[in-house]
């Protein structure tokens, strides 16, 4: 399975429109990074496909020094119960 990175977004599939699951977000004021959705395609549910969108969003946070503002309900239960990513967890 290879994650690959698009506008805003990081997906797996063919391409930006054509995904089995996906994580976007925005850069609100470049320091945040506003994780708004994440989606998994049924048939790859029970993977861990999610929870590795979200470590690569954390990956690019960290590497860009901003934090994550998890607006998305799965991001924020993740990131808030995983003591590891509260370094760019936006407080």
């Amino acid at each position: 399975m290879e994650i690959k990175q698009g506008t805003n977004k990081f997906y797996v599939g063919n391409s930006e429109n054509d995904f089995e699951a996906e994580i976007t977000y925005q850069d609100l004021d470049g320091k945040t990074l506003v994780v708004d959705h994440t989606f998994v395609d049924p048939s790859l549910r029970g993977q861990g496909i999610a929870r590795k969108l979200v470590d690569v969003v954390i990956e690019k946070a960290r590497s860009e020094e901003k934090v994550i503002d998890p607006v998305c309900p799965y991001v924020k239960d993740v990131m808030t119960k995983d003591e590891s990513t509260h370094d760019v967890l936006k407080k």
